[in-house]
């Protein structure tokens, strides 16, 4: 019972602090964020109106084009400048994450997440499996460069302090992974991996996000038509659900309780660079 209330504690703390931290500040143009990915496919800016929708601009290779541009469906609204690959072959299945990971070569499960590119890659015995776009921490509540290993997990993980935007539901972060608790600060706050919106560029007050469409369609699409007229980020099955892949291939799902659980010799988690510059509004 004592280790139940200070998982608790810790976690409540965290959120305290993010609720308490400068909200992320929108961008307009995904075009001005580089990665080091950009320079071997050239891309040219578009702005995006209210009657684009991913599939009815890129067909079969909008889910390409988002990986790209690391957003969401739900993001992907009027107003928003987005890079648009000229050739879009060339951005099938975009990964810019290494095939091979030799540094964990002797780990059966391992996820690298490199800042500078805002995409994560999940490795076996140094080959990578599969990879995702993420969200990053805001300026200030940047996610620490190390090596860390998953202990905890939580599929329905949630704040039960920090609201989503004018919802009022508690903040989803459902396939939560943690991989650390900052035992240095008095707080003690804790890092997860977890599914979120992807804006495409750094939103969260310190964990990861991957995408989490699911989540999105429950919590958003009732408020999205009521304050838009219409369901604008056309949030259609099959939903993009990354963190929820991440989740089965990380937990052993046999052993699964589906609520907060502490995970024995669980996948290495490796933070590299930092995240990539984000344009002033």
């Amino acid at each position: 019972m004592a280790t139940l209330f200070r998982t608790i504690l810790l976690v409540s703390i965290f959120l305290m602090t993010a609720a308490a931290a400068p909200a992320a500040q929108k961008v307009k143009s995904l075009c001005e964020i580089s990665y080091p990915s950009d320079s071997r496919i050239p891309w040219s800016c578009r702005k995006l109106t209210w009657k684009d929708t991913p599939q009815g601009l890129f067909g079969a290779s909008w889910r390409d084009v988002l990986r790209f541009n690391r957003m969401d469906r739900r993001h992907f609204l009027g107003g928003v400048s987005i890079k648009v690959p000229k050739n879009l072959a060339q951005v099938k299945n975009f990964n810019p994450m290494p095939l091979t990971y030799p540094a964990a070569a002797k780990e059966p499960k391992c996820i690298l997440v490199d800042q500078t590119e805002m995409f994560l890659g999940v490795y076996e015995y140094g080959k990578l499996r599969f990879s995702s776009p993420i969200a990053l921490g805001i300026e200030g509540m940047m996610v620490p460069n190390g090596t860390f290993r998953v202990d905890a997990a939580d599929r329905r993980h949630q704040s039960n302090l920090y609201p989503v935007e004018e919802i009022g539901r508690p903040y989803p972060m459902h396939y939560g992974l943690r991989f650390w608790v900052d035992k240095s600060k008095d707080e003690e706050p804790s890092y997860w991996i977890h599914g979120r919106d992807l804006p495409g560029y750094p939103a969260s007050h310190g964990c990861i996000g991957l995408y989490d469409e699911e989540m999105q369609y429950d919590y958003y699409r009732k408020h999205d038509r009521k304050v838009n007229g219409k369901n604008y980020h056309e949030l259609t099955r099959p939903f993009l659900e990354d963190a929820k892949a991440l989740y089965v291939w990380a937990v052993d799902q046999r052993s699964d309780p589906g609520k907060f659980h502490k995970v024995k010799s669980g996948p290495l988690v490796v933070i590299t660079g930092r995240p990539p510059h984000t344009p002033k509004k």
